[in-house]
C-alpha cells in the first residue's frame, strides 16, 4: 500500500488544519476568540493510519497562536507535519503576522516561512524578496475564518490564500446540507460545506458543527473521484466547556 502524500488532509493542504475555535459571540460583538484543542483520526478507505492535532490559544501582547500537527504511517511509510500562525484579530477580521510549515518523513523534507508586514502591505515568502500582499490569509487562517461565517449565518464565500508551498491560490465554498454524523467523537449534526479549487481535480467536502463553535468534526477529500483520505473529529475541548470525547 502506497501512503498518498494528501492522507494527511488537515495540512489542509486541504481546506484545514482545517482550521476554528471562533463561536458566533466572537464575531458579533467582541474582539476576542475563544481558544480550544482538538484531536482527529486519520483514515484511507476506513482504516486509522495516524492523527491530528490543533490547538488555538492566546499570545502574548494580544496575538493568537494556532497549532496543527499530524502523523500518518502505512507500513514503513511516514508522514509528519506540522503548522504555526501568529496573527491578531479585530475588527471582526483575521489578521496574518507570520506562519511557519514543516514536512518529514518518507520522501523529501519540506518547510515554508512566511512573513506577513501590514505597514508596508508586503508579504516575504522564504526570506525572498517582499511582493504586494492584498490581503490574502495563510493555510490556516482561511479555515479559521470559514467558521466565523458560519456562526454569522452566511453560506457562501471565498477566500484568496498563499498556501503551505507559498503559492497564491482561490477557494470558493458553499453549505450544501446538514447531517448527521457517526464519528469517534459521538454522534453530532455537522453543516456540510463544499470548497471549490478551480482548475484542479480535487474536491474537498468538510462539515463544522453549530454544537461545537462551527468546529471542523470531519473532512474527506478525492482527487478525481477517487478517496485521498479523511479526518474524523475524537476529542474537543473549549475554554468556555467541558472536555468532550469518545473513548
Amino acid at each position: 500500500m502506497r501512503l498518498n502524500k494528501s492522507i494527511v488532509l488537515l495540512s489542509l493542504t486541504l481546506l484545514l488544519g482545517l482550521t476554528f475555535g471562533a463561536n458566533k459571540r466572537a464575531y458579533a460583538d467582541t474582539d476576542q476568540l475563544v481558544g480550544f484543542e482538538a484531536e482527529y483520526l486519520v483514515y484511507r478507505f476506513n482504516r486509522s493510519l495516524g492523527k491530528a492535532k490543533l490547538v488555538l490559544k492566546a499570545d502574548k501582547n494580544d496575538l493568537y497562536r494556532l497549532d496543527y500537527y499530524s502523523k500518518v504511517s502505512a507500513f514503513f511509510l511516514s508522514d509528519i507535519r506540522s503548522e504555526t500562525s501568529f496573527f491578531s484579530f479585530n475588527n471582526s477580521q483575521l489578521h496574518p503576522l507570520t506562519y511557519a510549515y514543516s514536512r518529514s518523513g518518507t520522501g523529501s523534507n519540506k518547510s515554508t516561512k512566511i512573513h506577513f508586514d501590514n505597514e508596508k502591505s508586503s508579504v516575504t515568502i522564504n526570506q525572498a524578496q517582499p511582493i504586494n500582499w492584498s490581503g490574502q490569509l495563510d493555510n490556516q487562517l482561511y479555515r479559521l475564518d470559514v467558521q466565523l461565517k458560519l456562526a454569522s449565518g452566511k453560506r457562501e464565500f471565498e477566500y484568496d490564500v498563499i498556501n503551505n508551498r507559498g503559492e497564491l491560490r482561490h477557494y470558493e465554498l458553499k453549505v450544501v446540507g446538514k447531517e448527521q454524523l457517526d464519528l469517534p467523537f459521538g454522534m453530532i449534526e455537522g453543516i456540510k460545506v463544499k470548497i471549490i479549487r478551480n482548475n484542479s481535480s480535487r474536491e474537498t467536502i468538510a462539515w463544522f458543527s453549530p454544537q461545537l463553535n462551527y468546529q471542523l468534526v470531519k473532512l474527506t477529500q478525492f482527487k478525481d473521484g477517487d478517496e485521498q483520505g479523511e479526518i474524523r473529529l475524537k476529542y474537543f475541548k473549549s475554554e468556555n466547556s467541558d472536555p468532550k470525547a469518545k473513548n
